[in-house]
């Protein structure tokens, strides 16, 4: 049954307003859509069956890039290509910018949104295979055993799922201090982007704070950090298409040789993306140096408890931190 879609209602929306009302009537069984690259799977693979899925790609006002006195708005359907080539983004934020091109592949880019990508579900094969999991309802970490294929899975933060988040973007938006704008039948609320991120001890059916008929519309970064030093990095098996092993967004001020300020994020080594923020608080004041970046190496790593076959992981960790800290 591969690649048969289960029947759903595809609502169109024109406005927000009806978007939102169409999600919070179907509950539970709504599925919100931006650019379809993981929800085409899902629906195709016969794991997730929503009864209504609400295309959102015909709202015009969830698109675009707008620079404001406080930073940039940017849509969530904004796709991942005009986020890339956006001069504003490019000049300002290109941490974002470069962290965006090094998602998937030029002809995904094209079509993924930013939302859709921040938004995404675990790539965790055993889950997306339908097996009953604890994050599928189960009872059971298939990757968590003996057997467990687990190389991609986490170092950090498990609570009987032991999955990561796959977005390469959510670590920049994370070390950008952004701000994730969300429309809901109550009203709009905003969430920060480290606590738009959540893992299993908190709710292990979902990986972000959005609630049934709830939608990311805009993403908002800060003018605190435009213009700093970035360094972004994607360790990955492929150049193209692959998900991370490892990756590492950060964000520094300089005062002369100095680390002023540092906002230091890594990807694919926990639940969420993870901020370093014992890590900031060692090298922040410090000198740029070797010494200063083996001093964060060594706090990067603390506390991790590998997997069977991720203690690669590690290492890999520590050596993205030092060339972060190193720029």
């Amino acid at each position: 049954m591969k690649d048969m879609m289960p029947s759903f209602n595809l609502v169109q929306p024109a406005d927000l307003e009806s978007a939102i009302s169409t999600l919070t009537d179907a509950g539970e069984n709504g599925w919100a859509m931006a650019g379809g690259q993981d929800s085409l799977d899902w629906f195709k693979d016969r794991v997730k069956r929503p009864t209504t899925v609400v295309d959102l790609s015909g709202i015009a006002s969830l698109s675009g890039i707008t620079e404001t006195a406080d930073g940039v708005e940017i849509g969530a359907l904004t796709t991942l290509t005009t986020v890339e080539n956006n001069a504003i983004i490019k000049e300002k934020y290109g941490l974002l910018a470069t962290a965006a091109s090094r998602v998937a592949s030029p002809q995904i880019r094209n079509k993924g949104t930013l939302g859709g990508n921040i938004s995404q579900d675990t790539r965790c094969w055993y889950y997306r295979s339908g097996l009953d999991c604890y994050r599928a309802g189960g009872n059971t970490c298939y990757a968590d055993t003996p057997e467990g294929m687990n190389r991609e899975h986490c170092l950090f933060g498990a609570s009987r799922c032991v999955a990561v988040t796959p977005s390469d973007t959510a670590v920049a938006l994370v070390s950008l201090e952004a701000s994730m704008v969300i429309q809901g039948s109550a009203g709009e609320r905003v969430v920060a982007a480290e606590d738009y991120f959540i893992g299993p001890a908190i709710d292990i059916t979902k990986m972000t704070a959005l609630q049934d008929g709830e939608i990311l519309t805009t993403i908002r970064i800060p003018a605190k950090w435009a213009g700093a030093k970035f360094y972004f990095e994607k360790v990955a098996d492929r150049n193209t298409w692959d998900f991370a092993l490892v990756s590492i967004a950060s964000a520094v001020k300089m005062n002369g040789s100095t680390i002023e300020d540092i906002r230091l994020t890594c990807g694919a080594v926990e639940c969420v993306p993870k901020r370093l923020n014992v890590v900031e608080d060692i090298v922040r004041g410090s000198e740029a140096n070797e010494e200063t970046a083996e001093l964060g190496a060594g706090a990067a790593s603390r506390g991790a408890s590998p997997l069977n076959y991720n203690h690669f992981k590690v290492p890999l960790m520590e050596n993205l931190v030092k060339k972060a800290i190193r720029g």
